[in-house]
């Protein structure tokens, strides 16, 4: 392995390393709402501390009458009672009280325990609408709803006013999907509002339980996503320690409640207005939940009742494909785009999720096989593409280390320290003589980098592999701790990922091969120790780092790494440095001999070799 072939694994590993430290430092980091004051902050903290006791300030003005003259009297009174839909794949409870879904469960995912998933319960949700009125205002989060034309996928929940009319929260389960359509519509309360009203306000808080053994993992990936209605891609918000609160000043087609695998997202037809107010709070471990998420927005509402106010419920997996097709059921004119709600990288490498990993890891799930065998043979079958560039790689280090005794040749000639211009001016002519390409070194990494970061982003995402267990690892989107002990360890936590040891261990393995298949230059002695210094701290960082990270994702860097150390074998056992020589002299007398190759090399070189004579003749220049 030559210095190119070095920096381009250094690359990836500080690429990585990057990585890590954005997603850990993003997940951990709370971003402030500008211009906000300390007795704010803490005044909003206390207002989202508890569903139950929430004081949030709503958008419209409270109006105070006297209860028994009210319009809305009847309608503070009742018992609480829930309505249920139900379609096999998701199971849903609406409140009487309210009017909004109070539950829901998933039917075809399980807790850890074994029981079905409960995405939420009532002691998790407040989701309240408000609309101001001529006289009197309406906040539905107290108020009791009448259940009308009920069947296990539909209901109407009504609220009375009187002599006014009615208010109705029309819902229907599609059959065979986890998407709930939600319309609200006024009847004969035209003289009740304002003819200039046009918007109902929400607020949305709610609790995201944690399902997922590995509390910091999950969390992790607990976010507050939001897409905008002017741009294709959404945006997330992980909030930190504390709250996290921001202000979005555009228009939104939906926003999403998401854990690891599981997710509830309100969608707008005609969007939420500018300068929703978004909050997150982060609980600790022990308490049973991930985060806490508040919502204060508006969209459309038409007083007069001639047109609905159309939204969208999403309760169910965060599945890429479940999504794309529940996506296609929602009858709007609008392309919500809600797979966006998944992470899959930044554009380059979601786009190699989308178009290389996901559909090869379907295609092979298909086959029934054990999941840790479906991700060795996407490994495999990524290494055989990523090949030929790693076969170019290693012919362009075979023939720098067959030219290196020309090389030293040039050292020799060149001993003191400000020959190096010349000396590397030199060298690369000798490169260029012979055809060798200086930057085959870096093709592997350049090549391999978009892949290892799909992985990183696909594997944690990846709903598929979740409970799927390979060898000793229970489930492949948690870390394996077979070993593990009671106290925590810093750094460490109390377990230890052999997943995760393997995949450093190969990793030092890789470089120790590298290094030995590469001897050292004269002249690059304090370079090279610093590279190689760094080759081994990586390793280190890694182990600290993906201790607590998904097995299977640990698992597929140990597999490539395994997979690497066997190809890097046997190319150097196939290969002659002697044969090589004889052959790049062959070449270049063949070259000479022929007007059409005599003049013909690398235009890079070129360009180097020009630019290092300018570098030198201003430096003679400076001199004089």
């Amino acid at each position: 392995m030559d210095k190119r072939s070095y920096f381009g694994l250094i690359f990836i590993g500080l690429a990585m390393i990057m990585l890590l430290f954005w997603t850990d430092r993003s997940s951990k980091k709370a971003i402030p709402e500008q211009n906000e004051s300390k007795e704010e902050t803490e005044l909003n903290i206390t207002g989202i501390d508890s569903v139950s006791d929430n004081t949030t300030e709503i958008t419209a003005t409270e109006t105070f009458i006297a209860a028994d003259s009210s319009s809305i009297f009847n309608a503070m009174n009742g018992n609480d009672g829930v309505v249920t839909l139900d379609n096999g794949k998701v199971r849903i409870d609406i409140s009487n009280k309210g009017g909004v879904p109070a539950s829901a469960k998933l039917y075809e995912y399980k807790e850890q325990d074994g029981t079905d998933i409960l995405l939420f319960g009532k002691d998790d949700i407040s989701l309240s609408f408000m609309i101001d009125g001529k006289n009197e205002n309406i906040n539905t989060k107290d108020l009791y709803f009448q259940p009308v034309d009920k069947s296990d996928s539909s209901v109407t929940m009504r609220l009375a006013v009187n002599g006014y009319g009615w208010l109705d929260f029309i819902y229907t389960l599609h059959p065979e999907s986890y998407l709930l359509d939600f319309e609200i519509k006024a009847n004969g309360m035209y003289n009740f509002f304002s003819s200039d009203l046009n918007t109902i306000s929400m607020d949305w808080i709610q609790n995201l339980r944690q399902h997922e053994k590995g509390f910091e993992f999950e969390q992790r990936y607990t976010t507050l996503t939001y897409k905008t209605a002017e741009k294709r891609r959404a945006k997330i918000i992980r909030s930190g320690k504390g709250t996290t609160k921001t202000t979005v000043e555009t228009p939104l087609d939906w926003i999403a409640y998401k854990n690891q695998f599981f997710l509830c997202i309100l969608a707008s037809d005609h969007t939420f207005n500018s300068n929703s107010t978004l909050s997150g709070l982060t609980y600790t471990k022990g308490q049973g939940y991930m985060k806490k998420f508040q919502s204060m927005t508006s969209t459309y509402f038409d007083p007069t009742g001639n047109q609905s106010t159309k939204l969208h419920f999403y309760f169910g997996p965060n599945d890429y494909a479940i999504l794309t097709a529940d996506n296609k059921i929602i009858s709007s004119d609008k392309n919500f785009r809600l797979n966006r709600v998944i992470d899959l990288g930044w554009p380059v490498v979601r786009e190699m999720n989308r178009f290389l990993i996901m559909p090869l890891f379907n295609l092979l799930s298909k086959w029934n096989l054990n999941m840790g065998l479906v991700i060795l043979l996407m490994t495999i079958i990524v290494k055989i593409i990523v090949f030929p560039a790693q076969f170019k790689s290693f012919m362009s280090s075979a023939k720098m280390r067959a030219l290196k005794p020309y090389v030293d040749e040039i050292n020799a000639k060149y001993p003191k320290p400000e020959d190096a211009m010349q000396k590397q001016q030199e060298v690369m002519a000798l490169y260029n003589k012979y055809g060798v390409g200086i930057m085959g070194g870096c093709l592997p990494a350049l090549v391999q980098m978009p892949v290892w970061m799909a992985f990183f982003f696909f594997v944690p995402n990846a709903i598929e592999l979740r409970q799927q267990s390979f060898l000793w690892a229970t489930d492949l989107t948690g870390f394996d701790d077979i070993i593990h002990w009671e106290n925590s360890i810093p750094l460490i936590g109390n377990h230890l990922s052999i997943f995760c040891v393997l995949f450093c261990l190969t990793n030092i393995i890789n470089t120790v091969i590298s290094m030995k298949q590469q001897q050292q230059a004269p002249g690059q002695e304090d370079q090279m120790k610093m590279m190689r210094w760094m080759m081994y701290l990586m390793p280190v960082v890694f182990f600290f780092t993906f201790n607590n990270y998904s097995s299977g994702l640990c698992y597929y860097y140990f597999i490539t790494g395994l997979v690497n150390i066997i190809t890097m074998i046997w190319l150097r056992q196939s290969t002659d440095d002697k044969k090589i020589l004889e052959k790049l002299e062959a070449n270049y007398q063949a070259s000479r001999n022929d007007p059409n190759k005599r003049n013909k090399g690398s235009s890079l070189m070129a360009r180097l070799e020009a630019m290092q004579k300018e570098q030198e003749r201003l430096q003679r220049q400076q001199r004089k």
